[in-house]
């Protein structure tokens, strides 16, 4: 079995390789040396923002471990940040839209360094608190970023087909070779060198840090609605009403939601499933073989997004089929008979998932840039955050309560469902070609505030 992680590894290094080195002129689209200048400056500052997160979750758990909680206690833990992520990251989140972006981003940072301070004490509810603060930290980094990057991109007159190359970069990068190289360089810290478990999360925060003096001496503030019309409860009103009065937004919402939570909870069950009975497996080597997997995901995401002619709507209908079918992989695998080969089954259906997460993120993050409207977009992505949030957090109650099959099962169903909208989502875009208005959203909002 040892060879064929390392044989599996070998092939999707070669392939990744091949991708990227045997892009044509197709694949690439000719771009200004400002927006290489911008692109470059944000892939630097979303690589250190996504290695101050990757380094800290291989040793998460184990950190609590050794404080001496058991795993009752981490699991209280593990759903307090994603119960903050859905709560508080959502207002906090949604307050980028009016008090600026740049600021929402070194709040990230802020955040997620006094997260990872508070890794230093073993009480169990100082612990509480910084993963409360993680939980806000995160929603910051998934919708902060993003919102600032598509403002300022159309703000600098830029192609808005040029978004794509950097969608799809950032998620090579930061999703793929930083997650690789944040594992093994929290592994050389804490155990090769012998700082302990504590000294990844010190890592973190100073990778943070870096980041953050960047955005403080490079990046310009932008706002989505900067106007003093209304307060936070008015910006929950009118992006509700958004996504009620555009029925893109809310497919996109649902995509999202239904995607992302089987992504989360495959997070949770991928070990069980390749060692049911508790075998050895080389953890640290099949996470990088899954990064590594996401990489090539992300390449064949740039491949697609370079055609003009190809639309996103139309291919993730595919992709979201396929990750359906993969899930389905440790349900079949019960009836083959030899263990080592299920594994092996599953490991590549595994790897096949993975690689269409990474397709997803930057088609995911085309998609927005499409339709959800510049005003509220911050707010409106943190909406989409709270059914992520809120069924991870009944995943995490209930993972000992259902057999592994029928999460997978369940997991398996939600991203066939993601297909189906998908394919609404194309044929409602096709129907209205034309982006809402939100200037007409403004009028619907105040039109059913002056009803109550």
């Amino acid at each position: 079995m040892d060879v064929f992680y390392y044989l599996l590894f070998g092939g999707l290094s070669a392939v990744v390789a091949v991708l990227e080195l045997s892009k044509t002129s197709k694949d690439r689209v000719a771009t200004s040396p400002a927006f290489n200048a911008f692109k470059n400056n944000y892939l630097v500052v979303y690589s250190l923002m996504m290695s101050g997160d990757w380094l800290q979750g291989p040793y998460v758990y184990y950190l609590y471990s050794q404080y001496g909680f058991d795993k009752g206690d981490i699991g209280r833990l593990f759903i307090a940040g994603f119960g903050s992520s859905m709560l508080f990251g959502t207002i906090v989140g949604s307050l980028a839209d009016k008090q600026g972006r740049k600021r929402a981003c070194i709040t990230y940072c802020l955040t997620y360094i006094l997260s990872c301070i508070t890794k230093h004490s073993p009480e169990y509810k100082v612990l509480m608190v910084g993963r409360i603060l993680g939980g806000i930290a995160t929603s910051l980094l998934f919708s902060s970023f993003e919102s600032w990057l598509v403002a300022e991109h159309n703000k600098r007159g830029f192609e808005p087909q040029w978004l794509s190359i950097t969608f799809s970069k950032a998620i090579f990068l930061g999703n793929g070779l930083i997650a690789i190289v944040s594992g093994l360089f929290a592994n050389l810290v804490a155990d090769t060198l012998g700082f302990g478990p504590v000294a990844p999360f010190d890592s973190a925060a100073c990778f943070l840090a870096i980041g953050m003096a960047i955005i403080l001496s490079s990046w310009s503030e932008n706002y989505g609605d900067p106007s003093d019309s209304k307060d936070l409860m008015g910006q929950f009103k009118a992006a509700a009403a958004a996504i009620a009065s555009d029925e893109k937004i809310a497919l996109l919402g649902a995509i999202q939601s239904l995607f992302e939570g089987s992504m989360y909870t495959f997070v949770f069950l991928w070990t069980p499933a390749l060692s049911p009975n508790d075998e050895e497996i080389p953890h640290g080597f099949i996470f990088a073989t899954f990064m590594l997997s996401s990489m090539l995901g992300s390449s064949i995401a740039s491949k697609l997004m370079a055609r003009a002619t190809l639309k996103v709507e139309s291919y993730m209908q595919i992709v979201f089929a396929v990750s359906a079918f993969t899930l389905l992989l440790p349900i079949i695998s019960t009836f083959l008979g030899s263990i080592s080969f299920g594994s092996s089954i599953q490991l590549l259906g595994f790897c096949v998932f993975e690689a269409c997460v990474g397709i997803f993120w930057p088609s995911m993050m085309k998609m927005r840039s499409q339709y959800i409207p510049e005003e509220a977009r911050s707010t409106i992505m943190n909406f989409f955050r709270i059914p992520l949030n809120l069924f991870v957090c009944i995943v995490l109650y209930n993972v000992n309560a259902f057999p592994i099959t029928i999460m997978f099962g369940m997991c398996s169903i939600f991203l066939f469902m993601a297909s189906v909208l998908q394919r609404r989502l194309m044929v409602v875009a096709d129907t209205y070609k034309k982006p809402q208005d939100w200037t007409g959203l403004k009028e619907i909002d105040a039109e059913a505030e002056a009803l109550v």
